[in-house]
């Protein structure tokens, strides 16, 4: 088993930055791949990025491409969610997943574990 906890959400003006950590306990991440959703309100929970086990391999949906950069440290057991040029339409809460081997990177169907989630709110 694996607990994922997020952090680092909060309230952000249109164009600013956040982090958002996601700390593991009970087993290593460096067998997971790992991800990050987001749900606003609404609407359907939505892929956001994915990195592989060994940080080698990133990948993101393109509304995030060139603003969010997702990256890891196996050995802090973190995964995290570095965003920039924040737009209000980023407005969700935002949770990390954690995922085996095989399965397509993008679906949340590949991720076992999840966090509780984060808050994120972009004023205009």
């Amino acid at each position: 088993q694996v607990q994922l906890v997020e952090s680092g959400g909060g309230l952000v003006q249109d164009g600013g930055s956040l982090r958002l950590s996601c700390a593991a306990s009970g087993r290593s991440l460096s067998s997971y791949v790992m991800g990050w959703f987001r749900q606003a309100p609404g609407k359907e929970r939505e892929f956001v990025a994915a990195i592989d086990r060994g940080g080698h391999s990133a990948y993101s949906t393109d509304s995030v491409k060139g603003r969010f950069t997702i990256s890891r440290d196996n050995a802090k057991n973190t995964v995290y969610l570095q965003m920039n040029s924040m737009k209000p339409e980023d407005t969700a809460v935002y949770y990390c997943a954690a995922g085996g081997p095989a399965g397509s990177y993008y679906t949340s169907r590949r991720y076992d574990y999840w966090g509780q989630g984060t808050q994120v709110t972009v004023s205009s």
